[in-house]
């Protein structure tokens, strides 16, 4: 207030109007003005809560409504919030050290008031705005925003008048007022035109009109379509640039732990379903058949069908590396003003928001790049995956020898992935040309003639790379080699895990698995080694070229000047990074190589004959099947052919059985029909859809109804007529979850008579016009199998073409063919009565029939009364022992009551929240019980401490100028530069190669100890945990913790050191940056979610769940 009765005496010693033109009569004004806008605040805060609180009772508000530009308003209130308190923190340090006048009290007090006032509107908006149906903004906040524009348009004319009257103002002042005269003419606009709605009509539901159902069911309509929108397809170029699109994600992850229904759904561009094929036609196009495809292709087809977004990139990239450069290029400059050079007015200003804006350029494009090489990569990933899962689907039977499901798990689990990840590296080769040049020029305006030696050290240190790229391309191609044999034999023992339990040779199988993990460990303990050699060379190449930079500078005689030496030190500290990441791209070309070559490899194999049927169009014939002069053959370099002379004729509606010994070929002839088999001569003709049924059933994991739906939507008649033919309504009524229990892995909780009818029941849901049936009967009794039989061949399936494969005679007379298998060849065909007595093949089957069944009824009689008289005394024990457990239970207060029971496969589990300091702790204490980390730390610290004092060696000893004496000689300051030099670079290899070992050993025990607990986890455990889940673990989980973790884990620990070196150095300079570093960190640690490591969490977890 004394502040503010010194403005009023002041404005009345001026006479007349002059007062209107002084600054400190337009800062008091706007101060005041700012005070009003409280004051209405207020105001307005009371009459919005007595408004909600008469208004609660008497409507309920559908919230779909905003004020139009909300957002935009907010942002704008917020931004100019921050703006004066950056300019109220210039002002003050400025005149801290320069004194203080009245006038310039009135200015900071003017700025606190903007900033608190402009800070409070914006939590007024954010509170009343973000989340109600309000359609306008107020009346009086409106008024306020018209009062404040013709204010802010006052004080910029008039700083424009007192300018051309050669008035000295500060530069601030005339930003100040020009951003507010902008600000204030959005916010004109808005309360002109911001009054009206920019969603769906208000909801009204009075509170006696019936439930609420019609509100609620309007609201989940809408949050039902505000999931499926994408908020990245629709943002605006300011939504885009700040990732605000991702607000309401993140807004809604801190109030609530994301599930997936949660995330929106992808852009179509970005999903596989428009993805795969822009990048198959393109790979196809590039080799005709993906049977052709080499590496060279499939990498040009993978660039091509993302070109666009590669060639924005590589403009970010480029924008990136020119704004990284300003600051290098033009310290020299800032060195002299601060010298007193002073070249043209307010050179300091104009230096400064140079500065600043080549940061924000650098930081914009840097986060954009990023965002979209992840974009692309992402995108590369999913299309890999999907072609490699397609190619999976058709491999013939040859190439399904060569390679199994781990195998393929490791192609897209980890080969696909790596080439996803290669996207960061993509622009790294020709942008470290671009940031060789521009480093180039810099040191050549800096240091004359001397910048050719600086680029000769340069080229010498980047032709290290040739050998060690080599090496790291042979270890990692030895490591993904040793990688697919152990994951080979994973999958193996995985698959036949009961038998080694029912056997006890687990712990055998356990040791083989280990030793496949000693061979790979060994070429893992050579790549790490060699990046750890690699991370010692680069890290201390600035350091060798600057050497040599200032060594010729000293022979040529060039004048080493502090502003010239912090140019050249700062551009010697960006050339770093990418002759440090040129090992790193050097290794992940090499990596990507490998993994482009397995796939192209793989994608090269043998597939099945698509031209083996001749497909025509249903309807179109009254034959369903036709062979003629089939010859068929699962090996084709064999000279005797699996099938052969095949030629049979079925017509639409036929029941066709096939009969003959065992190996006679009756599945291969099923196999041939459905194409799976390779064709060496013949034709085979297919009119209509065709549904299989195996001899072993196949399940998938998942619930039953799903499984005999399989992707079809539900017919409710269709389904239960099905299940009543199947006979599945029993077996559901006794399971506790009905048809909505899980099945485990293969089916493991069902008997094979219960998975083959579920098999049986998803072929009929199908409703195909042809059924192929290998033997489904003989996994049931013959009951059953009398009534499947009935109700489905000659029931449902009855006006269908079904070729069925039997052994039991019984169900020969039903049908309409049969066909004699023997050798590979049909002997007999025909009705049953006529081939009965026309051959001896069949004869002999119906023989061997009735002898069995003889044999089996004589043993039947011999038994019976000794079955009868062990069952009576079974029957006694057995209700001795439900007896005593019945009184055992009454006893302990207890009783048998029946309750639902678990699902078998439960969803994996997942930690929710932030990753707990113990996952951490146990990770660095693993290895040697952590007595390296010590070690790694202290050199770390050394080596920022010997980087610091380096810098602060040259800045010190090297004169300012050349009227200047240096401080020291130049031999003697080279010969401090270099010893402080060897010492980091020192330093860093001793660091690496402790992080290396650590690293590998760190790797090895987890693995051990998550094999140990797996090989003698119980059989439950195997039953109840899908293979997948488990494979997931021991590859790409594994995989991380072998060569990802330690050095992100390691990059945050030398991160946090560099950070407080920063820290001390700066508290040394300029202290008073600390008032905006402090709440920018504080913030930041806010945001920051770490999760880098779910790769550790899950192998711990699935350690604790064994």
């Amino acid at each position: 207030m004394k502040t503010f009765t010194y403005y009023y005496s002041l404005v009345m010693k001026i006479s007349g109007t002059d007062f209107l033109f002084q600054p400190v009569f337009l800062r008091g004004f706007s101060g005041s003005l700012h005070l009003v806008l409280l004051f209405v605040l207020s105001i307005l805060s009371v009459c919005s809560k007595f408004r909600v609180g008469n208004g609660e009772g008497t409507k309920q508000r559908i919230k779909s409504t905003k004020v139009l530009f909300y957002k935009q308003t907010f942002i704008c209130c917020l931004g100019i919030s921050a703006f004066n308190l950056a300019l109220c923190l210039l002002y003050y340090f400025y005149w801290y050290r320069n004194g203080w006048s009245e006038e310039q009290l009135v200015t900071l007090l003017d700025l606190a008031l903007r900033t608190l006032a402009w800070g409070t509107l914006s939590v007024y908006l954010h509170t009343q705005f973000s989340d109600s149906g309000e359609s306008k903004f107020p009346y009086l906040l409106r008024i306020w925003w018209g009062f404040y524009f013709s204010i802010s348009c006052y004080c910029l004319v008039i700083d424009i008048i007192l300018e051309r009257k050669h008035v000295s103002l500060p530069t601030q002042s005339l930003v100040s007022d020009a951003v507010s005269v902008v600000v204030g003419l959005f916010l004109v606009y808005v309360g002109i035109f911001g009054n009206k709605k920019s969603g769906e009509a208000l909801l009204e539901e009075p509170l006696l009109n019936g439930s609420a159902s019609v509100c609620n069911t309007a609201e989940s309509k809408i949050s039902k379509g505000d999931e499926t929108v994408t908020p990245y397809s629709n943002a605006g170029i300011l939504s885009i640039l700040t990732f605000f699109w991702l607000g309401p994600l993140i807004s809604l992850g801190y109030k609530k732990t994301l599930d997936l229904e949660d995330i929106p759904q992808l852009d179509p561009a970005d999903s596989v379903a428009g993805a795969f094929p822009t990048f198959k036609n393109k790979l196809e196009s590039e080799c005709g058949t993906i049977n052709r495809v080499t590496t060279l292709k499939l990498a040009k087809a993978l660039l091509f069908s993302s070109w666009k977004e590669i060639l924005f990139t590589a403009f970010l990239t480029l924008v990136y590396s020119l704004a990284s450069y300003v600051g290098p290029y033009l310290i020299d400059t800032f060195v002299q003003y601060l010298n007193g050079q002073r070249e043209f007015k307010n050179e300091g200003y104009t230096l400064v928001s140079v500065f600043f804006i080549a940061k924000m350029f650098e930081c914009f494009s840097q986060r954009q790049w990023f965002f979209w090489v992840q974009l692309i990569g992402i995108r590369m990933r999913a299309v890999l995956v999907a072609m490699i899962y397609n190619k999976g689907l058709t491999l013939s039977c040859q190439s399904k020898q060569r390679h199994t499901s781990g195998e393929i798990i490791n192609f897209m689990a980890i080969d696909a992935e790596r080439v996803g990840t290669f996207c960061w590296y993509l622009h790294d080769p020709w942008m470290v040309l671009v940031q060789v040049s521009l480093a180039l020029f810099i040191l050549y305006k800096n240091l004359g003639i001397a910048a050719i030696a600086a680029f000769v050290a340069t080229v010498v240190v980047m032709l290290l790379n040739v050998p060690l790229g080599k090496l790291q391309e042979k270890f990692q191609d030895k490591l993904m080699e040793s990688k697919d044999r152990r994951m080979k034999s994973t999958s193996e023992i995985l698959r036949n895990m009961r038998i080694l339990k029912l056997q006890a040779w687990e712990m055998k199988f356990l040791s083989k698995i280990i030793d496949l993990r000693n061979v790979e460990t060994d070429w893992l303990k050579k790549f790490l080694y060699t990046n750890a050699i690699t991370a010692f060379v680069f890290w201390g190449a600035p350091t060798f070229v600057s050497v040599v930079t200032f060594v010729t500078c000293m022979l040529l005689g060039i004048p080493l000047e502090s502003g010239k030496v912090l140019s050249a030190l700062a551009t010697f500290r960006i050339l770093q990074e990418p002759i440090y990441n040129l090992p790193d791209v050097v290794s992940m070309i090499a990596q990507t190589k490998v993994s482009l070559d397995r796939i192209a490899s793989f994608l090269c194999l043998d597939e099945l004959q698509s031209d083996a049927i001749e497909k025509l169009p249903k309807g179109s014939s009254d034959t369903a099947i036709e062979i003629v002069d089939g010859a068929f053959s699962w090996d084709i370099s064999s000279p005797t052919p699996t099938l052969r002379d095949i030629n049979i004729q079925v017509s639409h509606g036929m029941r066709v059985a096939i009969c003959g010994s065992v190996g006679s070929g009756k599945s291969s002839l099923l196999s041939c029909i459905l194409g799976e088999i390779s064709k060496i001569s013949g034709t085979v003709k297919l009119c209509g859809t065709k549904a299989y049924v195996a001899q072993s059933p196949w399940i998938q994991s998942g619930k039953i109804e799903e499984n005999i739906l399989f992707g079809k939507e539900m017919d409710r008649e269709m389904y239960e007529r099905v299940l009543e033919a199947c006979s599945l309504k029993k077996d559901l009524e006794i399971l506790s979850f009905g048809d909505q229990t899980i099945i485990g892995e293969r089916g493991i909780n069902l008997s094979g008579g219960q998975k083959q009818r579920i098999q049986i029941a998803r072929a009929l849901y199908q409703d195909a016009d042809i059924y192929l049936f290998d033997d489904p009967f003989s996994a049931v009794d013959a009951h059953t199998g009398s009534h499947l039989f009935k109700e489905c061949l000659l029931g449902l399936l009855s006006s269908k073409t079904v070729i069925y494969v039997t052994h039991q005679v019984e169900f020969l007379p039903a049908a309409d063919l049969i066909l004699v298998m023997k050798d590979g060849r049909i002997t007999q065909s025909g009705k049953y009565d006529e081939i009965l007595n026309s051959g001896t093949d069949f004869m002999e089957l119906v023989d061997a029939h009735k002898e069995a069944l003889l044999t089996i009824n004589n043993v039947e009689v011999q038994t019976v009364e000794n079955v009868s008289v062990s069952e009576e005394d079974e029957n006694l024990a057995c209700t001795d022992e439900v007896v005593e457990k019945e009184d055992k239970n009454a006893q302990n207060g207890k009783t048998d009551v029946a309750g639902p029971k678990g699902q078998l496969v439960q969803e994996e589990e997942r930690e929710k929240g932030r990753v707990g300091l113990s996952v951490y702790w146990k990770y660095i204490t693993t290895a040697y019980g952590g007595a390296l980390v010590p070690f790694i730390l202290l050199a770390q610290s050394l080596f920022e401490i010997l980087q610091i004092g380096s810098n602060y060696w040259m800045a010190w000893a090297t004169p300012v100028s050349e009227d200047t004496k240096p401080a020291v000689r130049g031999s003697t300051l080279l010969i401090v530069y270099v010893a402080l030099s060897i010492g980091s670079s020192f330093c860093v290899l001793v660091r690496s190669s402790l992080l290396a070992t650590a690293s590998y050993k760190t790797a090895t025990l987890l693995f051990n100890k998550m094999h140990m607990c797996l090989f003698r986890a119980p059989m439950s455990f195997f039953d109840a945990t899908p293979s997948g889940r488990i494979l997931n673990r021991a590859s790409t989980d594994q995989s991380a913790v072998d060569l990802s973790i330690s050095s992100q884990i390691g990059n945050f620990a030398f991160s946090f050191i560099q950070l407080l070196g920063i820290i001390a150095v700066m508290s040394q300079v300029a202290w008073q940056v600390f008032v905006i570093f402090v709440p920018v960190v504080a913030a930041c640690l806010w945001y920051e979610v770490p999760q880098p490591y779910g790769a550790l969490i899950k192998t711990q977890d699935f350690k604790m769940q064994i």
